[in-house]
Parts: C-alpha cells; structure tokens; sequence
C-alpha cells in the first residue's frame, strides 16, 4: 500500500479506468489513459476530518459508474488514513446512504444532518 503522502491508485488493467490521489489539486482523479474522466474534491479540515465538497462526471461519461468509483475509492483512502468524512457534496452523502458500510466514517453526531 502506498504511504500516505503518496498519490493512491488502483490497477486500470483489471478494472478499467485508472482512480488516483492528487494531493496537489486537492482531488481524487478518475482517468483513462491521459484522458480526464471527472473528479471529487477534497479538502482536509482538521480534527481528523476530510470534506468532500464535490464530484463531477465528465458529460458524456456520466451513468457509467464512473462517479460511484470515485466515491468508493476516496471513502475507502480516507479510512485507511484513520479519518472522518464531511459528505456536502451531495452525491457522496447519497453514495453513503446506499453503502452503509461508510455510515461509521461520519461524526455519529452530524450522521443527522446527511439523514444517516
């Protein structure tokens, strides 16, 4: 497993397009090839805590499941780093909500406001 302040990935052979960790653009990248597919923001803000305050899809690669992959893969970092997650942007909450197996990764006390 990478360390942590080593860009994530996962192995596009086996499963498609490529998911990364860009740190420096403060996102996690979903990529074929050179070609960039769409993206979620994320922004530490501190107390162990990560915001996703966006994902975007690029049109014309939108109901391929590229936006739950990227949803997958940034709850999954996230946890392997020991930290909670601020779902406001509005997919990833409902990407929880259906996963619940991400549920723990938000603050018990604020699972209430993302109806979890």
């Amino acid at each position: 497993m990478p360390e942590a302040d080593q860009p994530e990935t996962n192995s596009p052979a086996a499963s498609g397009p490529e998911v990364t960790r860009n740190d420096e653009q403060g996102r996690y990248e979903i990529r074929e090839g050179e070609d960039l597919l769409g993206f979620a923001e994320f922004k530490p803000i501190g107390g162990g805590a990560v915001l996703l305050p966006h994902t975007e899809v690029f049109e014309g690669r939108e109901g391929e499941g590229l936006g739950s992959r990227l949803a997958r893969f940034a709850l999954d970092d996230i946890r392997a780093q020991g930290k909670q997650v601020v779902p406001m942007c509005p997919f990833i909450a409902r990407y929880i909500a259906d996963h619940r197996e991400y549920v723990e990764l938000i603050h018990p006390q604020q699972r209430g406001v993302f109806g979890l």
